[in-house]
């Protein structure tokens, strides 16, 4: 199963780092990958939420209504989108590095008959914009300590 992922260490608590990743309303503070389209709509697993990504800077918007899969507070957040014939699941997963440290790492996994044909269009600006989002998240948190 095609994976990208990206990993960085934050100088912040996992809780803080959790915070700022799981109030999607404040993405837009910091997030220039993925937009919430309806702050109504929690993280709640089993519950469709409405997001945008912009894999680029000042490239369009592509709009998506992945499910939530999995909320593990201060561990663990994961989502599936699904098109016919192509599955994207993305993870965000936190680790306590102890002394308030906290390693973040975003995981996405392709599969489906289309991935062959979608990934290689993809993959580098999609990889850029996890590793973005990454950066982005250590910056506002480690900003806010």
């Amino acid at each position: 199963m095609p994976t990208l992922y990206t990993a960085i260490a934050i100088d912040a608590p996992c809780r803080q780092v959790w915070q700022t990743l799981y109030q999607k309303e404040t993405w837009l503070y910091w997030n220039t990958f993925l937009y919430d389209c309806d702050p109504r709509r929690s993280f709640i697993p089993g519950q469709d939420v409405y997001l945008s990504l912009r894999r680029v800077p000042g490239e369009d918007v592509t709009e998506f209504q992945p499910r939530v899969t999995l909320v593990q507070p201060e561990f663990c957040l994961q989502w599936v989108s699904k098109i016919p014939g192509f599955v994207s699941e993305h993870s965000f997963e936190l680790q306590d590095l102890g002394r308030d440290r906290t390693q973040y790492l975003h995981r996405e996994r392709f599969s489906g008959k289309l991935t062959r044909l979608f990934l290689p269009f993809i993959r580098h600006d999609e990889h850029q914009g996890i590793r973005r989002m990454a950066m982005e998240l250590k910056g506002y948190v480690e900003g806010r300590n």
